[in-house]
């Protein structure tokens, strides 16, 4: 990834005006209008617009995974606490990179297969960390259920959070990531709860 400042900045440009028009329909004059240059200038920078949601997607990702790193390597060594730490680590992603993380959602089949490809090792490193983290929690008994769903119930559910989530609300990221990990250890507690009474 082409990490020079001024790249980064049209990246960032570039994201924005992804969700507002969505990719179909962005063209590469106006992504040079929203940048501030002339649409030949922009080649110095992207080999084309593919390349642009590319890095979009990229520096989307890799920010992903550097944030949830570092929640996990700075908090206690604890199921309960990893699976919260994780939760508040990708609210942090989606409301401080929306933009990127919105494209990535939605313009991912955008990709031709060969950046989708080289792109995979990026969210495969991701999706690990989060197997990893409801691994534990499954083990300890926190939670249950199918891993693949439990993290594609969990991924789901605080994706959508950038469609409706107000950061002038009364909540918080992290009251938000708390009240996720309560309902579903709430709904292991029921469970619980339910095969009891039936023995």
């Amino acid at each position: 990834m082409n990490a020079s400042p001024r790249r980064k900045e049209l990246t960032r440009l570039a994201a924005q005006l992804f969700v507002q028009e969505g990719f179909d329909r962005t063209t590469v004059r106006m992504l040079a209008q929203e940048m501030g240059i002339k649409s030949g200038s922009l080649f110095h920078h992207f080999k084309d617009k593919q390349e642009i949601l590319a890095a979009v997607i990229e520096e989307g990702t890799h920010n992903a995974l550097l944030i949830a790193r570092r929640a996990l390597d700075s908090c206690e060594d604890h199921p309960e606490v990893r699976l919260r730490a994780m939760a508040r680590a990708h609210l942090e992603t989606l409301f401080t990179d929306r933009n990127a993380h919105v494209v990535a959602l939605f313009e991912w089949r955008r990709l031709t297969p060969d950046a989708s490809a080289h792109l995979s090792h990026l969210r495969d490193a991701y999706e690990a960390l989060w197997v990893a983290v409801i691994d534990d929690a499954l083990a300890a008994g926190l939670i249950h259920g199918d891993r693949f769903l439990v993290s594609r119930f969990v991924l789901g559910a605080l994706n959508w959070t950038v469609r409706w989530y107000d950061p002038d609300g009364p909540r918080t990221p992290d009251d938000l990531a708390d009240e996720l990990v309560a309902m579903i250890m709430a709904r292991q507690d029921e469970q619980s709860d339910s095969l009891a009474l039936r023995d």
